[in-house]
């Protein structure tokens, strides 16, 4: 396994982002894990299950002088669709109903996101899948629905990476 300063210095990073003790929620993290295990990961790709820690590494990198070409964002959403449904979304239409979420659409990661686009070059690739339901409580495990997008969503991932 890679450490995470080798993975901020390959060309394509993908951040798999959720709390995977909120069912729905831990969306991206069962991404990651897929792509994790699966063994087909492009040359020069690496992939961070960043849980609710993309912030922290999202300022790393804006503050470190080597950056990925790109970025892939793996995280749940409730975009009034279809539970289970994958599809892309820019940084610019992320939900409004989860920008006060402790994940990826806290004001402040939806800012970086946009500065390392914006000001640094880097091509912000969001990957989300359409949520069922994200529990208040401490419930573990996707929902039927959301678990049968890992793949999809992982596919969709290896897809941006060529």
């Amino acid at each position: 396994m890679q450490s995470l300063l080798e993975a901020l210095r390959k060309e394509t990073l993908v951040l798999g982002c959720g709390n995977i003790l909120f069912g729905d929620d831990g969306f991206g993290s069962c991404v990651a894990e897929h792509l994790q295990n699966g063994g087909a990961l492009p040359e020069g790709v690496s992939v961070v299950d960043a849980t609710t820690r993309v912030r922290e590494i999202l300022f790393d990198l804006i503050l470190s002088e080597q950056k990925p070409r790109r970025i892939i964002v793996v995280e749940a959403v409730d975009a009034r669709k279809r539970p289970g449904e994958v599809f892309k979304i820019s940084v610019d239409e992320l939900p409004k109903n989860k920008i006060d979420d402790f994940t990826l659409h806290d004001m402040p990661t939806s800012n970086l996101l946009r500065e390392l686009r914006d000001l640094c070059g880097v091509e912000v690739i969001v990957v989300v899948g359409q949520v069922e339901s994200i529990p208040e409580v401490v419930s573990p495990g996707l929902s039927k629905a959301l678990a049968e997008g890992v793949a999809v969503a992982a596919e969709e991932v290896l897809r941006a990476c060529r």
